[in-house]
């Protein structure tokens, strides 16, 4: 019997036997309701869990785990992974054969590690937590959907807010959010002054850097055609951001290091006052709440700006998916449907910054709207851009995103000088090789 084949005989009816026979529920305070049937009892389960930027977040979500663990007899191995350096942790675990039994990653490495039959199928773990939760938000579902079905249940919404320090912009005759990109630049140049450097976006290799792509894509770019094949990143549009991206560089608005700084080097930049401008799901906003609460109520957060072919706020999906190769993969099953029990992600998004999947999570109490950055991530699930958008969002986008390819080519252009031609040119060839393999 084949492994997917395998995977299917494992029904909804089983599944929720099984589920229901498991501690499903976690106290905010953390103690595991015990089970009476201890179905994985003497088994051992490794967890790559997402480190973020939220030291209370981290050890909620550790703590979950081994609760679950301690209450169900399983032996649990939590690692926690910084989600920038996830691709490379995961693609070593996949050659060497050391992958984990559930993990923590994004959706666009989801979308290319599925292809290649990393994780298995999870349909019926998607349907039950979706019934029970009130269903999925529709650009959720949309998003998630797999070729070959679910191999992968989401776990939180994020993207990027703008955030930007209002007691130098009200002082430098700025009240209100920059509505489009031109606007952003001649404010940060506005409030450039040593050692504030007025826009702090990353043109890295990491996540952030590749917000770059939105903003391509705000300009009339696009990564490729409307069937999502033939790469046309080479555009009057895309030297139209680039010439953008190149006047503000050379007005000294980004601060040093940008494109080389790691995951956390925008968040960093903002918390110690260098820069006035950064764009973030709003791990910043809440660090600063606990470390800084001057700066915290210095804080303001708006929608992206626009560029000329309108406003490209896409919804980022993390999930969590389970290896083919586990050992284990029943006990996974039911800790990914335990973390998405109410009683933990309701806690857990008071301390994470990510916006509902589900929309029963929408009345959870830390979305009332009394939290700016909570809310403007619950507006962004429901009036959000979907991922990808405008390009069709399949694996070649995901595995492009995946390399930085519109990062590499800013830093061409403000780094190493390349004139836009030959930065274009050379990203339209690396794209290439990347659609042409799908």
């Amino acid at each position: 019997m084949t492994l997917q084949h395998r995977m299917r005989a494992w029904t909804r009816r089983r599944f929720m036997l099984a589920a229901s026979a498991v501690a499903l529920a976690v106290t905010v305070g953390g103690a595991p309701a015990m089970a009476q049937d201890k179905p994985f009892a003497g088994t051992k389960l490794t967890f790559w869990g997402g480190l973020i930027y939220s030291e209370a977040a981290n050890k909620m979500l550790v703590d979950a785990v081994n609760a679950w663990g301690e209450a169900n007899g399983v032996r649990t191995d939590v690692v926690m992974i910084n989600q920038n350096e996830i691709v490379q942790k995961l693609s070593a675990a996949v050659e060497s054969k050391t992958l984990p039994d559930a993990v923590d990653l994004s959706l666009e490495l989801l979308l290319v590690l599925s292809r290649q039959g990393v994780f298995v199928p999870i349909d019926d773990v998607y349907e039950a937590v979706g019934k029970e939760g009130g269903g999925w938000y529709d650009a959720v579902d949309k998003a998630s959907a797999v070729e070959g079905g679910r191999t992968g249940l989401p776990s939180g919404v994020g993207g990027n807010l703008l955030l930007r320090r209002t007691d130098l912009l009200t002082a430098a005759g700025f009240d209100k959010a920059p509505a489009s990109w031109d606007e952003l630049v001649a404010q940060s140049a506005a409030v450039t002054a040593a050692p504030v450097a007025g826009l702090g976006l990353a043109l890295s290799n990491v996540g952030d850097g590749n917000m770059q792509l939105s903003v391509l894509q705000s300009f009339g770019g696009r990564l490729a055609d409307d069937a999502g094949k033939t790469v046309t990143i080479k555009s009057d549009a895309t030297r139209a951001y680039l010439t953008w991206l190149k006047g503000a560089w050379d007005k000294g608005v980004f601060p040093p290091g940008n494109a080389t700084w790691d995951g956390a080097g925008d968040n960093q930049s903002y918390l110690s006052g260098q820069t006035a401008f950064i764009a973030n799901t709003g791990s910043v906003g809440l660090a600063a709440k606990k470390q800084d609460p001057e700066l915290y109520d210095a804080t303001a957060y708006s929608a992206l700006p626009a560029g000329p072919a309108g406003r490209i706020s896409p919804i980022m999906l993390q999930m969590r998916a389970i290896p083919a190769a586990s050992t284990n993969q029943a006990a996974a099953k039911a800790l990914l449907a335990h973390l998405a029990k109410p009683e933990f992600a309701s806690a857990y998004y008071e301390q994470a910054i990510y916006g509902p999947v589900l929309k029963g999570e929408a009345k959870f109490p830390v979305f009332d709207g009394k939290d700016p950055i909570h809310a403007g991530l619950l507006d962004l699930v429901e009036n959000g851009t979907a991922p990808g958008y405008p390009d069709v969002y399949n694996a070649a986008f995901a595995d492009a995103f995946s390399n930085f390819i519109v990062p590499k080519m800013a830093q061409r252009v403000v780094i190493d000088g390349w004139d836009f031609d030959r930065a274009m040119d050379e990203a339209q060839s690396q794209a290439q090789v990347i659609y042409d393999k799908y």
